[in-house]
């Protein structure tokens, strides 16, 4: 019996996903479990494996967006047909699966030329409904021919909204450039890497947080004395949680004392939240993915250690859900490893706040009468002064320190 492959509801907040590009041919016999096509959200790409055994018989185009849990496929058992108006159904789906612009406009996804509908990124369709770009008229690059925020970027330049080009009063100022310019190279470059994909995500995403709010940043050192010591007995008995996650342990236990930095701005106030998810940023070759810790105040340190070590391997495996990706209302980001001291690390919106950790370094301290060695570590506090203030900040800082400076406080 023919069974539907709709296109998956891979996280909570997933409502649609792009064909980057299917992984089996047209016709192929493939078995459940097996990935079959790679699917764009508007947080991360994935593999999607097939949910049954049979022929497949793919009716989703590369390139085009659909609604979770429209067709994007067929399964068939042996003998089975393939349905010949099913490819037309689907892409009309498809098209119907377009958003609509912020201004009432219709979907700017679904514009149509020589017969066809015009490919574009999610992000894209975003950015050329707030831009005002007429996708019709813009040419992409993406894969197939698919237009990407890039392109609507260039489209912009090149012929800014038509709210800027409105006629003006004789008296007015000219109108200004549009806000998604950029200066153009100064040389010819020996290359050039799209803002496009995860490398657009981390632009739009760190530049709308420096835009949004009244960022500050404290640094504060911390002995590790403690929390190395610990470290070497789990050691000595077993495996040992690294550094990051005695750090994660110790801010979720200050979120619980400091509830005010466990929480967002909204349209209506500072909402704070009641449950504590940590996220743990994790580099990649091409950017960097937060993937969240849940209920970390609620996990013993051993649990802390085995999650971030399971989220770790996911994302630089390109494993990672987007359910494990949602959710966080504080981060933690380390640049230790690679030598750094301190640094302004920028906060992952929605999140009122971030810890940046540095390296652990040898000092001599005075200890007494005498000087002794000592293992310190600087923490980079970056917080929204929307939301706290700068003395709650240092305490809030000033609570993790403490944690970190006797681990028994932690689970």
């Amino acid at each position: 019996m023919a069974t539907e492959f709709n296109m998956p509801k891979l996280g909570l907040t997933m409502e649609e996903g792009t064909i980057l590009r299917w992984l089996v041919a047209d016709g192929e016999q493939v078995a459940a479990g097996h990935a079959v096509l790679l699917v764009e959200t508007d947080k991360v790409e994935t593999e999607v494996e097939c949910p049954a055994d049979g022929r497949i018989q793919l009716l989703g185009r590369e390139g085009d967006t659909y609604q979770c849990g429209q067709q994007i496929a067929w399964l068939l058992g042996a003998g089975e047909a393939a349905d010949a108006d099913a490819a037309a159904a689907a892409d009309g789906a498809a098209a119907a699966a377009a958003p609509a612009s912020s201004n009432g406009a219709a979907p700017v996804a679904v514009a149509v030329a020589a017969g066809g509908r015009i490919l574009a990124s999610p992000n894209g369709r975003r950015l050329a409904a707030k831009l005002g770009v007429d996708l019709s008229a813009v040419v992409g690059t993406g894969p197939g021919g698919r237009i990407v925020s890039e392109d609507i970027e260039t489209a912009a330049k090149a012929a800014p909204p038509a709210a800027a080009i409105a006629p003006q009063p004789v008296a007015a100022a000219p109108a200004a450039a549009p806000v998604s310019g950029s200066a153009p190279a100064t040389q010819v470059p020996t290359s050039v890497v799209p803002l496009r994909g995860m490398r657009g995500t981390i632009a739009t995403r760190m530049f709308s947080s420096l835009q949004s709010m009244a960022q500050l940043t404290l640094t504060m050192d911390v002995s590790m004395d403690a929390v190395w010591a610990d470290r070497e007995a789990r050691k000595a008995k077993g495996t040992a949680p690294g550094f990051t996650d005695y750090v994660i342990a110790a801010a979720a236990q200050a979120l619980r004392a400091h509830p005010n930095v466990n929480s967002q701005v909204t349209d209506e106030g500072i909402a704070l939240l009641p449950d504590i998810h940590v996220g743990m940023a994790v580099a990649l070759d091409n950017g960097l993915m937060v993937p969240v810790v849940r209920h970390t105040d609620r996990l013993r340190l051993d649990g802390i250690a085995g999650e971030t070590k399971r989220l770790a391997e996911a994302v630089r495996g390109g494993k990672i859900s987007p359910d494990d990706l949602a959710g966080g209302t504080f981060s933690v980001t380390s640049l230790g490893m690679y030598g750094v001291d301190a640094f302004t690390p920028v906060i992952n919106p929605p999140n009122a706040a971030i810890l940046g950790v540095g390296r652990i370094r040898d000092e001599v301290v005075w200890a007494g009468e005498g000087i002794r060695r000592a293992r310190v570590m600087t923490l980079s506090l970056t917080w929204d002064h929307r939301v706290i203030d700068g003395a709650p900040a240092a305490e809030f800082c000033r609570a993790i320190a403490a944690n970190l400076e006797d681990p028994t406080t932690i689970p």
